[in-house]
């Protein structure tokens, strides 16, 4: 049959059907698949720095009105020489009235903020979420993937921040250095699809990166090194935030590594990751490496998905701390010298702890300073499997349990801790077996494998 002379109506009714189907479905793709409207050319030429708009980059004069204008000029790449650029402004740009726009230097440019706020502020005007449908053409159009790549921001000023934004889509952050401000990067109110990688966050006196009670979907960390900053080194506070990425970093040194804090929130936060992390290393009461504080309006946690995975993690008051949240999964990672804690989950529910080794490394000589201990204290539906913890110290057990319902413990080693192996108190219809507990009693301390304290309807034996 030839397919020009071919004609529907020779097709039984059925088969019409399917076909004008499949026809609107390709007339559909074809709409879908129109070419974006051009972006406009630039009126600056595409090799111009802002030394052509008289930014002297000496580290002297002020070139805030310099670079400021160049940014005005629209729709180009701001470039920044070597040098260093002193502002006393944050440096706006209005995505919508000037477009697309890209802060870029070759690793070689300071921008030295000696006033209050950030050194630069990206404005969008994006109201909808992370669906395309809801992404509005001048959004495309001008505002797509404000860049910032290749620069070094320092702080002179006690409220210099580094880079705030606001209503945009796609901010991008790479390769740039600030030190030495309040919060290294602010993102407030609303923002969709964020990606910071290859940075130094470093030496900053509040937050390496702060989700000010914002609205936020998607946000990637990756490849960072984010360290020394006395707020904190990724801080979120209320808001509605989901799908939060953590992965290959280095956060040390800061109060708290990684703080996400629900408290409060009527949305909440959710769909956190944090892997393959080295985070460490945070003095002071009430430190911690990874702590997920959900909230529960109703009396039930309502925020989670949370996975910690594949991290090493030591050196502070509390290695990971999960407070009322649920559907975690702290899984492969490496734990060690938790000045109190090495797990804390209290108030949680649906808590899966696998294979984690917890243990001492005797080149940090840490007996004195670190308990080590392992809590979960009321909390409902758990399960700990193939668990290692080893030494804890000045606690009542290696693994402690308290008012726990429906928990599952099985295949975990618990060696040489103070006191004994497992403590359950007041449990409630859970099932502990099979796991190996071993003491260590030189010195002719009592040690038991178990203390069982109250509890009903419980299946245990060591």
């Amino acid at each position: 049959m030839a397919y020009d002379r071919f004609s529907i109506g020779t097709l039984p009714l059925r088969w019409q059907g399917l076909v004008l189907m499949a026809a609107g479905m390709i007339c559909v793709n074809a709409a879908m698949a129109a070419e974006p409207e051009p972006i406009s050319m630039t009126k600056v030429d595409v090799n111009t720095t802002v030394r052509d708009f008289r930014a002297g980059g000496d580290g002297v004069s002020d070139d805030t009105q310099a670079i400021q204008n160049a940014i005005n000029a629209g729709s180009t790449a701001i470039r920044l020489p070597r040098g260093t650029y002193r502002i006393s402004k944050p440096l706006i740009v209005d995505l919508n009235k000037v477009g697309v726009t890209s802060i870029i230097g070759d690793g070689t440019a300071r921008i030295m903020m000696t006033g209050p706020g950030p050194a630069i502020r990206f404005i969008g005007t994006h109201e909808g979420t992370a669906s395309p449908k809801t992404v509005k053409p001048n959004v495309w159009q001008n505002q797509r993937m404000p860049l910032v790549d290749g620069i070094e921001i320092v702080g002179t000023h006690d409220e210099a921040d580094g880079i705030e934004a606001v209503k945009t889509m796609q901010l991008t952050i790479t390769r740039v250095v600030i030190r030495q401000t309040r919060h290294a990067i602010r993102l407030v109110e609303r923002n969709r699809n964020v990606i910071v990688s290859d940075c130094h966050l470093y030496e900053n006196h509040g937050t390496g990166v702060f989700l000010d009670d914002v609205d936020l979907h998607q946000i990637n960390l990756s490849g960072c090194h984010i360290s020394y900053n006395n707020g904190g080194g990724f801080v979120s506070k209320g808001g509605n935030v989901r799908n939060i990425h953590i992965s290959g970093c280095d956060l040390e040194q800061n109060v708290q590594n990684v703080l996400i804090d629900s408290s409060g929130a009527k949305a909440g936060t959710a769909e956190v990751a944090v892997t393959g992390c080295t985070i460490q290393h945070s003095g002071g009461p009430n430190s911690a490496n990874v702590r997920f504080m959900g909230a529960s309006p109703d009396g039930e946690p309502c925020w989670g998905l949370v996975t910690i995975a594949n991290n090493i993690l030591s050196d502070v008051e509390t290695n990971i701390d999960i407070q009322k949240a649920r559907d975690v999964i702290i899984n492969g990672n490496t734990i060690s010298s938790g000045y109190k804690f090495n797990i804390r989950v209290e108030d949680s529910m649906n808590v899966v702890v696998g294979p984690n080794v917890l243990a001492r490394n005797p080149a940090y000589r840490d007996e004195q300073t670190c308990d080590n201990a392992v809590l979960f204290r009321n909390c409902d539906g758990g399960t700990i499997t193939g668990l290692h913890v080893h030494q804890t110290l000045r606690t009542a057990a290696g693994i402690m349990l308290d008012r726990c319902r429906r928990f599952h413990v099985t295949g975990c080693t618990v060696l040489d801790c103070e006191n004994a192996g497992l403590l359950l108190k007041d449990l409630d219809d859970c099932q502990v077996h099979g796991n190996m507990l071993r003491g260590k009693d030189d010195a002719g301390n009592d040690w038991v494998p178990m203390i069982v304290s109250g509890g009903r309807q419980n299946q245990i034996e060591p």
